[in-house]
C-alpha cells in the first residue's frame, strides 16, 4: 500500500511538472468572447466600409468612412438580445441588409437599414420579411435590380419556400412562383430571372430542373450516391456552370459546363492532385469570367483561371503574410478587395487591396490581444481504420511538452456532413491551452473526400464505422503514445454531440468524460421531429441515416440511438441544450440526463432558454466554455483558469439545471400501454350521416369549413367494408376522401381523395402502404413497408377509436400512418375524463379522448366522444407545421 501511495505521488509530481511547462493560461474570453471588429465588407461604391462590434455587450453592424479611422463609426443596429451574425450591402450601395431570428428558432427575417440616416442610437431598419414563425431565406441579389432581391418564404407551406421580389427601399414583395414541387433551392441567370430549380428525387437522387413559364423539366439527375448542383449562368444565358461527381468513373466533384440546347457538358476544372472534391469557384461580376477554382485538401489550394486574377493573387501573396489568404466582397468595380489572412495560430486580419496601385492596407486585427506565439500548430495526420481505410484528421498538441501521455480530447464535427479544415480553431486552441491533446477526425460520412468516402458513412453512425473511425482515432493516438489511455474525454456539438453520447454508451472503456453540446440521444425522435423546411431533403436522411419505414432500418437505428444503451454509460458527462432548438428538440437532452441520473452516474446539465442549436450569445456562450473547462479539469486533470466575470458566473448559474428536478415528458411506456390495433369493433358502426364545421385559425386568420361525413355499407371483392366519405369546400376548393375500413377489423384497405388540385391514392396492406400524391406536376410515390397494421388518418382514427372499451383511465396505443412523412406513428390513446359538452347538434355526454404521439414530436388531436351513440361531437387538433401551424376545431351541427 506505502509503495502504491509514493507511486501515485511521483506521477502527480509528473503532471504538475508538466502543465508548469505549458504557456500560460490564456483567458478564455481571448478565445470565445466577441471580438473586437470582424466581418468586415467595403460597400459596391467604395465609400463606407461595415464591420461587426459589440454595441452594449451584443454584437451588431456598425459603418465608417472609408477613410476614417475605426474610432469614428458608428452602430447601424442595435440589438440588445441576439448578435447580429451576418449582413450584405445592396448593389446600390444604398441599404445594409442582415437576417435575424429570435432566440435561436431559426424563424430567420431579412431587415433593411440605410446608413446615412440618423436615429437614436441607430436609424430605424426596415422588416422585409414582417411574418411570424416564418424563415426567410435570400435567393439572390439581381444586378440589374439593385434595389430588389430574390427571397424564399415558408409563409404558405411551411416545408417549401415560396419565390418572391422583395422591393428594399418599400418592402413589397411580389409573389414569382409558388412551390408546391417539392423544389430545395433556386438558380437565377445574370439578368435575374429565375431559370433553374433542384429537388431531391423519391430515390435520394438530386435532379436539376429547368424553369419553362409554369413547368419544371427535368435536365440532369444524379442517384443517392452522387451529388450535383448548378453553380453559376453563363452571360448569354445558355449554359450554366454545373458540380457534379454523376458516374462510375467519377469520384470526386469536379466543374462542369452545362449546354441547355444540348444537354451535353464539358469538364471545366478538377482538382489536378485528384485529392479531394472542388471546394469552389470564383467569378467577375464585372466580365462574368472564371477566375478561379479551389480545393481544400491538407491545406488549401487555389489554381487562378484568368491572367490578371492571377497576377493580382501573386502581389497579394507576397506582400501579406504567410497563412490562407481568402477574399472577402469586393467594389462594384472590382478594384478595392477585402481580404483576409489567418493560420492555425492567428484567428485573422483583414486587409483592403487595391488593384490599381498595389496597395495593402491593414484594416484590423480581430482579436488582436490573443498571443499568438503561445499557440499550438495544426497537423494534418491520418490513420488506418479497422477495416484498412484511411481517415485524414487534424492533431492539435500542447505547446512547450512532450507529446506523450497526455491527456486527451476527441473533438468531434457536426453536420456530419461536413468537414474539418486546417486553420485556426478556437475550440482546439483553447482546449491545447490547458494541457490536452486534440484530434479533429473527418470520419467516413465527412464531406470533401470524394463521394466513396461520404456514401462510406451511409447508416453507419453510432455503431457503425462513422464511430468507428472516432475509436480508432483514440486508439491511433494511444499506439503513438500520445494518449494516456485512462484520461481521454471526447466532445462535439451537434452530430459531435451524438457521437459523444454514442462513444459513451458503444465504447465506455475508451473514454473518462463527455460533452455533448446540442447533440440527438435518439435517431428516431431526431428524425421524426426534423424542421419543416428540410422536408424536400427527407429522402436524403432516408439513404444516409435510415429509413424508418424499413423494419430492418428501423431496429439498426434504435440500436444505434444512445438513449437506448444509457445503461452503459459510466463516466461523468456534461450536457449543453438551447431550449428553443428548431433541430435538436430539448427532449432529447433531457432524456439522456435522466436515464444517466436514474443509473446513478454523474452528470450534469446546461440549458439556455433564450437559445438554439447552438450558443449564439457571449454570455451563454462564456458560461458554457467555463462549465466545459471546469469540467475536464476535474475529470482528465487538464488545467483551469479559475477566474470568472461575475455577469458570466451569474449566466451560468442560471444554465445549470438541477439534474433531480429532469422530468420525461408525461408520456406512458409502451409496456403500460397495450395494443388497441386489434381490439376496434366493427360491429359498433351504425349507416350514418353527419355535418361538421371546422374552424381553422393559422397565422391570425379563421377559416370556416363546412364538411359531411357519411358511413354505408358496401362490398369490397366479397368482403364487407365500412365506406367513409368526407366532402367538405374550404377556400382550396371541392374536397372528397373517401376510406374503406374493415367491416370487421376497422383497418383501412384503401383511400383516395382529391383537394383542389391534388389527388391521392393509398392502398393498406399487411406488407405496407403504397400509392401516391400528385400535386400539378409533381408526383410523389409512396410505398412504405411496415411491420405492422396501421390506421389511416383522419376518419380513419376516429372511427375505430370510438369503438374501443372507453372508460376513465383507459389507455392504449395505436399506430397511425403519417401520409407527409410516409411512417407509421406511435400514438396513445388516453381517456381523461367524462365531459357534458354543448355543441350547435346538442348537448351531449361525452369521453374526453387524447390521442398523443408517443414521443413528444408535436401534434396530437384531442376527441369529445358520445358516450350513447359513439359518434365524435367535437375535436380539437394542433396543425402540423408543414400546413402552417395553427388550429382546428370541428363542433357536429346535425
Amino acid at each position: 500500500m506505502k509503495k502504491t501511495i509514493i507511486l501515485l505521488a511521483a506521477l502527480s509530481v509528473l503532471s504538475v511538472t508538466a502543465l508548469a511547462q505549458l504557456p500560460p493560461i490564456i483567458d478564455r474570453e481571448l478565445f470565445f468572447g466577441d471580438p473586437e471588429i470582424s466581418g468586415a465588407q467595403i460597400s459596391p461604391n467604395g465609400h463606407h466600409i461595415t464591420f461587426l462590434k459589440p454595441f452594449k455587450g451584443v454584437r451588431n453592424i456598425w459603418v465608417k468612412e472609408r477613410g476614417e479611422p475605426f474610432e469614428k463609426a458608428r452602430p447601424i443596429t442595435a440589438d440588445t438580445t441576439r448578435p447580429v451574425t451576418s449582413y450584405f450591402w445592396s448593389l446600390d450601395s444604398k441599404y445594409v441588409l442582415y437576417a435575424q431570428d429570435k432566440g435561436g428558432d431559426e424563424n430567420y427575417r431579412i431587415y433593411a437599414v440605410d446608413p446615412q440616416a440618423s436615429g437614436d442610437p441607430v436609424p430605424p431598419a426596415r422588416d422585409l420579411t414582417p411574418l411570424e414563425k416564418v424563415r426567410a431565406m435570400i435567393i439572390d441579389i439581381p444586378k440589374k435590380t439593385p434595389n430588389e432581391i430574390l427571397v424564399g418564404l415558408n409563409d404558405r407551406r411551411a416545408d417549401l419556400h415560396d419565390v418572391y421580389r422583395v422591393n428594399i427601399t418599400t418592402g413589397e414583395r411580389r409573389l414569382i412562383r409558388k412551390n408546391d414541387e417539392n423544389v430545395a433551392g433556386w438558380l437565377v441567370d445574370l439578368d435575374g430571372n429565375l431559370r433553374l430549380g433542384v429537388r431531391v428525387t423519391s430515390t435520394g437522387g438530386t435532379e436539376i430542373l429547368n424553369i419553362e413559364k409554369d413547368s419544371l423539366t427535368s435536365i440532369y439527375t444524379v442517384t443517392a450516391d452522387e451529388n450535383c448542383g448548378p453553380l453559376r449562368f453563363t452571360p448569354d444565358g445558355k449554359k450554366f456552370y454545373l458540380v457534379t461527381n454523376k458516374g462510375d468513373e467519377l469520384d470526386k466533384v469536379q466543374l462542369e459546363l452545362y449546354d441547355l440546347s444540348t444537354g451535353k457538358t464539358t469538364l471545366v476544372d478538377k482538382d489536378p492532385m485528384n485529392e479531394v472534391d472542388l471546394a469552389g469557384a470564383l467569378f467577375s461580376d464585372v466580365t462574368n469570367e472564371l477566375l478561379a477554382t479551389y480545393y481544400i485538401g491538407d491545406k488549401m489550394r487555389l489554381y487562378p483561371k484568368e491572367k490578371k486574377f492571377g497576377e493580382d493573387y501573386a502581389r497579394l501573396r507576397k506582400a501579406l503574410p504567410e497563412g490562407e489568404l481568402s477574399l472577402g466582397n469586393m467594389t462594384e468595380d472590382e478594384n478595392l478587395w477585402v481580404v483576409a489572412v489567418s493560420s492555425d495560430v492567428d484567428p485573422g486580419s483583414r486587409y483592403l487591396f487595391d488593384r490599381t496601385t498595389g496597395e495593402v492596407e491593414l484594416l484590423y486585427r480581430s482579436r488582436p490581444n490573443l498571443p499568438s506565439k503561445d499557440l499550438a500548430s495544426m497537423q494534418a495526420v491520418s490513420y488506418k481504420a479497422r477495416d484498412g481505410m484511411t481517415v485524414p484528421a487534424y492533431l492539435v498538441l500542447p505547446k512547450g511538452v512532450p507529446p506523450k501521455d497526455l491527456p486527451t480530447i476527441m473533438l468531434i464535427h457536426g453536420g456530419p456532413w461536413y468537414r474539418v479544415s486546417w486553420g485556426y480553431n478556437p475550440e482546439a486552441q483553447f482546449l491545447a491551452n490547458r494541457g490536452y491533446a486534440v484530434l479533429m477526425p473527418n470520419f467516413r460520412g465527412s464531406t470533401g473526400y470524394g463521394k466513396r468516402f461520404l456514401n462510406a458513412g451511409n447508416k453507419q453512425w453510432g455503431t457503425g464505422y462513422m464511430q468507428h473511425d472516432i475509436s480508432d482515432g483514440v486508439k491511433y493516438l494511444i499506439e503513438e503514445g500520445t494518449a494516456d489511455p485512462k484520461r481521454v474525454g471526447i466532445y462535439g456539438g451537434s452530430y459531435g454531440g451524438y457521437a459523444t453520447l454514442a462513444g459513451l454508451a458503444f465504447t465506455p472503456e475508451l473514454y473518462a468524460a463527455g460533452v455533448s453540446y446540442v447533440g440527438p440521444s435518439n435517431i428516431i425522435t431526431l428524425l421524426s421531429t426534423i424542421p419543416p423546411y428540410w422536408a424536400p431533403m427527407k429522402k436524403i436522411f432516408d439513404v444516409r441515416v435510415g429509413d424508418m419505414n424499413n423494419p430492418e432500418d428501423k431496429k439498426r437505428l434504435e440500436e444505434q440511438s444512445p438513449l437506448n444503451s444509457a445503461k452503459n454509460i459510466k463516466v461523468p458527462l456534461l450536457v449543453a441544450q438551447g431550449a428553443n432548438d428548431p433541430r435538436v428538440k430539448k427532449a432529447e437532452s433531457d432524456r439522456i440526463v435522466l436515464a444517466v441520473r436514474d443509473q446513478g452516474k454523474p452528470v450534469e446539465y446546461l440549458v439556455a432558454p433564450d437559445e438554439g442549436h447552438g450558443f449564439a450569445g457571449r454570455d451563454s456562450r462564456m458560461a458554457f466554455y467555463t462549465a466545459q473547462e471546469r469540467f475536464f479539469a476535474k475529470h482528465l486533470g487538464g488545467r483551469f483558469q479559475e477566474s470568472v466575470t461575475p455577469e458570466v458566473q451569474k449566466k451560468l448559474t442560471a444554465l445549470t439545471v438541477d439534474v433531480k428536478t429532469v422530468t420525461m415528458p408525461a408520456m406512458p411506456k409502451t409496456e403500460a400501454a397495450p395494443s388497441a390495433m386489434s381490439a376496434f369493433n366493427g360491429t359498433m358502426v351504425k349507416p350514418s350521416t353527419s355535418r361538421y364545421t371546422t374552424k381553422m385559425t393559422m397565422m391570425g386568420k379563421e377559416i370556416s369549413i363546412p364538411s359531411t361525413r357519411s358511413i354505408a355499407e358496401a362490398s369490397v371483392e366479397g368482403r364487407k367494408v365500412w365506406r367513409v366519405i368526407e366532402e367538405s369546400t374550404s377556400p382550396m376548393g371541392a374536397g372528397v376522401d373517401t376510406l374503406d375500413l374493415d367491416g370487421t377489423t376497422l383497418l383501412p384497405i384503401r383511400r383516395a381523395g382529391k383537394q383542389g388540385m391534388a389527388t391521392m391514392w393509398f392502398k393498406f396492406s399487411k406488407e405496407g402502404v403504397e400509392g401516391k400524391i400528385v400535386a400539378g406536376p409533381q408526383e410523389m410515390p409512396i410505398n412504405a413497408k411496415l411491420s405492422a397494421p396501421v390506421l389511416s388518418e383522419g376518419a380513419g382514427v376516429e372511427i375505430p377509436v370510438c369503438t374501443l372499451p372507453l372508460a376513465e383511465g383507459y389507455a392504449a396505443l395505436i399506430e397511425v400512418f403519417n401520409t407527409m412523412q410516409a411512417t407509421a406513428r406511435k400514438m396513445t390513446v388516453r381517456v381523461t375524463g367524462t365531459e357534458k359538452v354543448t355543441v350547435s347538434a346538442g348537448t351531449f355526454d361525452t369521453y374526453k379522448v387524447e390521442i398523443t404521439p408517443q414521443e413528444d414530436e408535436g401534434g396530437g388531436t384531442k376527441l369529445w366522444i358520445s358516450r350513447d351513440d359513439r359518434c365524435t361531437v367535437r375535436s380539437e387538433a394542433q396543425l402540423p407545421a408543414q400546413a402552417g401551424g395553427g388550429t382546428m376545431v370541428s363542433e357536429l351541427t346535425k
